[in-house]
């Protein structure tokens, strides 16, 4: 079983009860934003946490150690080159001494887990992909979501994902998929998908009792906050760059984990780069909401 070590701020936290909001390294990484772009991510993220009063615990994997919570001088190492861990790398990636890993959602959501936190912001989850009646192809993120006890705020699923299987699937492996002042699940970049979610929430007080009351100790509730309106993207130029990404993935044969750069690289293309901004605004968004559901949380 993982033992994460504990930077110094999150050990203290953890030890006085005080609200804490696991990350993921990845996207602050060279797999996730660009630079500089990735180091302002994690500066918004980490900042509104604070600003709200709970304590940010970036995960990831420096030298062979699974970490919750980075040393300040540490935040450095993750903004760099980094080899991808997900939740069944982590293992290999401590066996192996892995100099950095960034922690996808799913291995983001198991050392929360392992560390006792209860709540984990990220900008969107995996899901099912297109065409998994034929290739298979499900996220780990939606198996972590339901054996980990863990409140995860996203801005939905990536759009080219097939969003009605990956909610059929939430709603198969018991997470509730709870809108955040919102009826419908968001698309990433768009607020909507055209695809309603199964309840609404007003506020951080209904999550911690939707999450404390909870059918199923052992897993987690997601909770789909939408982009702010003002950074959202135009749905219907999306959707017509997404197909044609898609398109060229299956005539390349790109499959699988090196589907997402693929067309996340082809959308900021596309759309003049304003892709990035939207990202960091959800980003930012989702890391806000998660600090006032971990603050209702540890008020209890």
């Amino acid at each position: 079983m993982i033992a994460p070590r504990h930077s110094r701020e999150v050990g203290d936290a953890l030890r006085d009860g005080a609200p804490l909001v696991a990350l993921e390294s990845t996207i602050f990484s060279h797999l996730g934003l660009p630079s500089p772009a990735n180091a302002e991510a994690l500066e918004r993220c980490t900042g509104v946490i604070r600003d709200a009063g709970a304590v940010p615990a970036v995960t990831a994997v420096l030298d062979g150690i699974a970490r919750v919570g980075l040393e300040e001088h540490e935040l450095e190492r993750i903004l760099g080159p980094a080899r991808k861990a997900a939740e069944r790398d982590l293992g290999v990636a401590i066996a192996q001494s892995w100099p950095v890993g960034a922690t996808t959602v799913s291995a983001s959501v198991a050392l929360a887990a392992a560390a006792g936190i209860e709540v984990f912001a990220t900008g969107g989850i995996g899901g099912v992909h297109r065409g998994a009646e034929l290739s298979g192809d499900i996220s780990a993120d939606l198996d972590a979501l339901a054996h980990h006890p863990v409140i995860t705020v996203c801005a939905g699923a990536k759009a080219f994902l097939d969003l009605a299987r990956t909610l059929e699937y939430l709603e198969t492996v018991g997470v509730p998929v709870l809108g955040w002042r919102h009826d419908w699940f968001p698309a990433f970049y768009t607020r909507s998908s055209g695809l309603p979610v199964a309840h609404r929430v007003e506020g951080p007080d209904e999550v911690a009792a939707a999450f404390r009351h909870r059918s199923r100790p052992s897993s987690g509730i997601l909770v789909t906050a939408p982009i702010p309106v003002h950074d959202e993207l135009d749905a219907a130029e999306l959707d017509q760059v997404l197909a044609d990404a898609l398109a060229d993935c299956e005539r390349a044969g790109i499959v699988g984990p090196a589907v997402t750069p693929f067309v996340l690289g082809r959308i900021a293309a596309a759309t003049d780069g304003r892709s990035v901004p939207a990202n960091l605004a959800l980003a930012e968004h989702n890391a806000a909401v998660a600090a006032e559901i971990a603050v209702a949380l540890a008020g209890g």
